[in-house]
């Protein structure tokens, strides 16, 4: 895949501002309602956002460590998507039937006890992620690499770790929203909001 920075870093921008937005829309519901799962075995709410939470503990500090550290050069106008990186990024985009997809036992945060300060983490996070896509602005998205979740040895163009980080926000925000379709005090406003968003 080839881009432009600007036109990526703005595409990720727009992406983690609708990610934000609907992060907010959760600090309605009750926590009984965010706690319900359908099956034993399915993650609620806030189990989903605890997820994408347990990642971003890894990968915010870890771009942020990347930026710092980052060489001082002019920013390439063009970003060329690595072949793992671009194989990673895509498999985390959401789909109309989202695909299963094995999670790591530490990465796994069923049956937890969780409260609503678990969106605020996600809300923080979110907004560090945008002070992040900013300061990517300035350095070469193909030269400043990262580590990963899965091994310290694999690393990724920083450019494909962010899409990859935030392709896998959007990918759980819609699990988010099946979960609040399914939930039984939410079903008549979940359909009122989704009409008045068509």
């Amino acid at each position: 895949m080839k881009i432009s920075q600007e036109e990526l870093i703005d595409d990720l921008v727009n992406r983690t501002h609708k990610i934000l937005n609907e992060a907010e829309e959760l600090k309605e519901l009750s926590e009984k309602a965010l706690q319900w799962r359908q099956a034993p075995e399915s993650w609620s709410v806030l189990e989903c956002l605890e997820h994408l939470n347990l990642y971003g503990q890894f990968y915010l500090p870890e771009i942020t460590k990347r930026l710092n550290s980052a060489k001082a050069s002019k920013p390439n106008q063009i970003f060329k998507s690595g072949l793992l990186g671009n194989y990673f990024a895509l498999s985390m985009l959401p789909k109309e039937k989202l695909n299963t997809m094995n999670t790591f036992k530490n990465m796994n945060p069923i049956h937890s006890t969780l409260g609503k300060d678990v969106i605020d983490e996600f809300i923080l996070q979110q907004k560090k992620m945008l002070s992040l896509l900013e300061a990517c602005r300035k350095i070469d998205l193909n030269k400043t690499k990262t580590s990963i979740s899965i091994s310290s040895f694999i690393k990724l163009k920083l450019g494909d770790t962010l899409r990859v980080v935030i392709f896998h926000n959007q990918r759980h925000m819609v699990q988010i929203d099946g979960v609040r379709f399914l939930i039984p005090s939410t079903k008549d406003s979940h359909l009122k909001l989704k009409s008045m968003r068509i």
